[in-house]
């Protein structure tokens, strides 16, 4: 589709504030801008005040902001996580409307928007306008499904123990620890919950569902979601297009990252991997969010030196005073930040040790790596599920009584995806859904397929003449 007949459509994109939101709808927002169409994407003033983004007028970005009634603090200067969601709603709203309205004014007016699903209350605003409508799923569909059932009653909450496994339609057996966080143990984040499932109630009125997964992945659950409301497009993987198709050097990094990565410390983490052997180093990362407690972090420190591996281990700021004192592993590398994406495509690694949040668990399936799954909370339990039982990429850990992970397990994990009986399977596995990944994004691939059926179906709507 030539970019002379999608001159004339502009896109805003809305998006949560949080990183591992703001990214994969990014990167969505640059496969449309590849394609001709104008893109405008939409941040809280504090996220763009703290991130300062530039407008990229050659890739037909540029950016603008709402409200969530916390400018100067963000999140962080809300009393509460309902205090929060709340302004965010009355505040996100209101600005929203102004934004709308302001592009209209000017002579570059929006015609369709693109909404994170945790912000439902744009639809409706969307809808005041006249505009296409499409909500955005961050999260895979199985996790997507089970919120849905929940919503909708299939599933009681809280789910009864003689009801597990809990069978639903189009999804594996699940047990307990299979369940999102919020699920299982649905008294811990009470908000978070009503919050994802809030995304569920008025889904029907939009124009389009896009999520960021892809087909030959959950081809069931995709297969399943299609059927719940309008029509449900998979867009992903959301990774920088180098790791594509290695076409676009300037495409290699996310756009908002909360850390900085000093460069030294980058430059000496590319050389210290060169001197390793191929698939001999194990990568572990547990995201920007995740905080394991001492006793864990002890666990896991003393599993990865003993098992006698090669290690990359990111350890933010706020986390080291849990590390043992004096940790310096000899065959470790111990870093507060890193550029995954670089370091997962590394021909030295061999696995990733991580928390299975939904996108690092798509950078690893879509890089050929192996992965020892280590869940926390929210979807990771179901995505740990899928990378261990569906995937068959990996292992995932058992957690104890006392609810640790002990070092000898860490160690059983770790030594099964690296030379256990099944490594060879879950490399030979990791390379398939890699191929899969990446091809869906490729022409011709579903997820590509999917992107120009979105621009296709908006331009009949809002230029038919053409």
């Amino acid at each position: 589709m030539g970019s002379e007949a999608n001159k004339n459509l502009h896109v805003l994109v809305l998006t949560y504030p949080t990183q591992g939101h703001v990214n994969p709808m990014l990167q969505f927002c640059k496969s449309l801008s590849s394609k001709g169409v104008d893109t405008t994407v939409a941040v809280t003033k504090f996220i763009f005040n703290t991130f300062n983004p530039k407008s990229d007028a050659s890739n037909f970005i540029q950016w603008d902001t709402i409200s969530d009634g916390f400018d100067e603090g963000g999140f962080s200067a809300a009393t509460s996580i309902e205090d929060y969601l709340e302004t965010m709603k009355k505040a996100g709203s209101k600005t929203l409307i102004e934004l709308i309205q302001r592009h209209q004014d000017r002579g570059h007016p929006i015609d369709a928007v693109v909404y994170d699903a945790l912000m439902p209350w744009a639809l409706d605003i969307a809808k005041s306008f006249n505009l296409t409508a499409a909500t955005f799923f961050t999260m895979p569909c199985s996790v997507n499904l089970i919120y849905y059932y929940v919503d909708r009653g299939l599933v009681r909450l809280p789910v009864p123990e003689d009801s597990y496994p809990v069978c639903l339609p189009s999804l594996p057996p699940l047990m307990p620890p299979d369940m999102p966080s919020f699920i299982y143990v649905p008294d811990s984040y009470p908000q978070y919950l009503y919050l994802l499932l809030n995304q569920m109630p008025n889904i029907e009125g939009a124009d389009y569902i896009l999520v960021n997964s892809i087909h030959e992945f959950e081809p069931l659950e995709t297969d399943a979601m299609s059927k719940i409301g309008p029509t449900l497009l998979t867009i992903g993987p959301t990774i920088p297009s180098y790791y594509i198709d290695k076409s676009n050097e300037n495409d290699k990094k996310y756009e908002l990252d909360l850390f900085k990565i000093e460069p030294k410390e980058a430059s000496s983490t590319r050389e210290w991997l060169k001197t390793k052997p191929k698939g001999s180093v194990i990568y572990v990362s547990f995201g920007s969010m995740a905080k394991l407690n001492t006793t864990q972090m002890v666990e896991l420190a003393a599993g990865l030196v003993e098992s006698n591996y090669y290690f990359i281990w990111v350890v933010r700021a706020s986390e080291e005073e849990k590390l043992p004192k004096g940790f310096a592993p000899e065959k470790g590398l111990v870093l507060r930040w890193s550029s995954q994406l670089e370091v997962l495509s590394n021909e030295a690694i061999g696995s990733f040790f991580t928390h299975s949040g939904w996108n690092s668990t798509l950078e690893s399936l879509c890089l050929g790596v192996p992965m020892v799954a280590m869940p926390q909370w929210t979807d990771q339990p179901t995505t740990g599920k899928y990378v261990a039982d569906v995937w068959k990429v990996g292992v995932r850990v058992k957690v104890g009584e006392d609810g640790i992970v002990g070092k000898d397990e860490i160690k059983a994990c770790v030594k099964a995806v690296m030379e256990g009986d099944r490594a060879i399977e879950f490399k030979q596995n990791a390379l398939k859904w890699k191929q899969l990944g990446l091809g869906a994004l490729r022409e011709g691939g579903s997820s590509s397929k999917h992107i120009d059926e979105f621009i296709s179906g908006l331009r009949d709507k809002i230029i038919p003449s053409v």
